[in-house]
């Protein structure tokens, strides 16, 4: 269970971090402030500021992660609400570089200030009564690169509109966006090509009969290592994906089989046998893929591996859009879990296979056009196109907070739904 559980930790922190490096790469080459780059959620266990002004973070709970970008939330305003009281620190120069809004960080040689106002975007001031004296409201100018101490102890810049992610042009905002389900398939591919090198060979992806299962319907039919199977009923199998599949869809029923021995062209009538896998019944006839261990080979073996799994998940999606929905289809971290559980039964080979297809998986889903999804965020940035014009803040946020409202409720349907599933009989 401790293998597993590390296991878990490691993958999912894999794919998180590989997935918001990419936002936050490209709001760095678009001139957009990214405020944190956290890994995890809940409360911190770690920090660093960075030279660019990133405070990188580590949090408790390894379930996701995020890159705050300024502007992108209103964070400031809560924080820094009239009757706050705060501490300043100032430079040579009567600028506040740092405002400290937490209890848990002590400023030396601060200056104690109860918040009447402020505004860190464009005027860049503060104002309120100083060592609580209300005779006097006094202002201070706030430096361009000033630090604001969270509540919770958390250094991030301030979010000056220049730097804010509205202030990029839409192209950049559209990369930003994007970058992060790019990253999810460039990891996708790398581990599949990985994978090809780290097993002792890998199937050619072609139609040719690699072994054959003794006593099984191939071995009863006559059918030998290196016979090529080009069609099942008349429709053609031009690789081995085809064939499976064809073959498959016939449980139990006869089909004819066109192949090529030693050249020459036959025809032979067979039935598959019915074996049950998960919740239904696939037609089998004990045979296995061919196998290579060249380098070209493994190369295109893990181009195969990530087309095929990214095939996969559209058709799952396309089977939800046509039959409507089940919360049967989804998965959360409990499921996440339990698939973790069975790879690391497989070794290596199995988390690298998990590692790969979880990441492709969640690059895929994170561009459907769901508000607070990265695809709902592209959709608007559509829109914001074709309409010549930005969306207003106001209605961009409502969007997001009715899409991330109805994720995290089925967030909830699903990971109740996974433990009935996998720990509740």
């Amino acid at each position: 269970m401790l293998v597993t559980i590390i296991t878990f930790i490691i993958v999912f922190g894999v794919i998180v971090l590989v997935h918001e490096y990419g936002h936050y790469f490209f709001a760095q080459r678009a001139g957009i402030l990214v405020r944190e780059f956290s890994i995890g959620m809940g409360p911190k266990v770690w920090w660093h500021r960075g030279k660019n002004g990133t405070t990188f973070t580590i949090r408790i709970l390894p379930l996701g992660g995020y890159v705050r970008l300024a502007g992108a939330d209103d964070e400031d305003e809560e924080t820094l609400r009239p009757g706050t009281p705060v501490t300043l620190q100032l430079n040579d120069d009567g600028q506040v570089v740092t405002i400290n809004a937490s209890s848990q960080t002590t400023l030396f040689q601060g200056i104690p200030l109860q918040i009447t106002g402020h505004d860190l975007v464009d005027g860049l001031w503060i104002k309120g009564y100083v060592n609580g004296d209300e005779s006097e409201i006094k202002q201070y100018s706030v430096n361009h690169d000033a630090t604001l101490v969270e509540d919770d102890g958390t250094r991030v810049r301030i979010a000056p509109r220049d730097v804010q992610f509205r202030s990029a042009s839409l192209g950049n905002r559209m990369l930003t966006n994007f970058a992060g389900p790019f990253n999810n398939f460039v990891l996708s591919l790398v581990v599949f090509v990985v994978l090809g090198f780290t097993l002792s060979a890998v199937p050619t992806g072609s139609n040719c009969i690699g072994q054959v299962t003794d006593h099984g319907v191939a071995d009863r039919a006559g059918l030998v290592k290196g016979d090529q199977i080009t069609a099942v009923n008349g429709q053609k199998t031009a690789d081995w994906q085809a064939l499976s599949s064809q073959i498959s869809t016939h449980p139990g029923k006869k089909v004819t089989l066109t192949y090529l021995h030693k050249g020459v062209r036959h025809h032979i009538n067979v039935t598959p046998q019915s074996v049950r896998s998960g919740r239904q019944r696939v037609g089998r006839l004990g045979i296995v893929e061919q196998t290579t261990s060249s380098p070209a080979a493994r190369l295109s073996f893990g181009w195969r591996e990530f087309t095929q799994s990214g095939a996969l998940i559209f058709q799952v999606l396309g089977h939800m859009l046509t039959h409507g929905f089940n919360v049967n289809d989804f998965g959360g971290p409990v499921a996440m879990y339990a698939g973790t559980s069975q790879a690391t039964k497989l070794g290596i080979n199995g988390v690298l296979s998990f590692l790969a297809m979880l990441s492709i998986n969640l690059g895929i889903v994170n561009l459907l056009p769901i508000p607070a999804l990265d695809g709902g965020k592209l959709l608007l940035n559509i829109i914001e196109a074709i309409i010549r014009r930005p969306i207003p803040e106001q209605t961009e946020a409502i969007v997001n907070f009715i899409g991330f409202a109805l994720l995290m409720v089925l967030m909830i349907v699903v990971t109740w739904n996974d433990i009935q599933k996998y720990f509740i009989h």
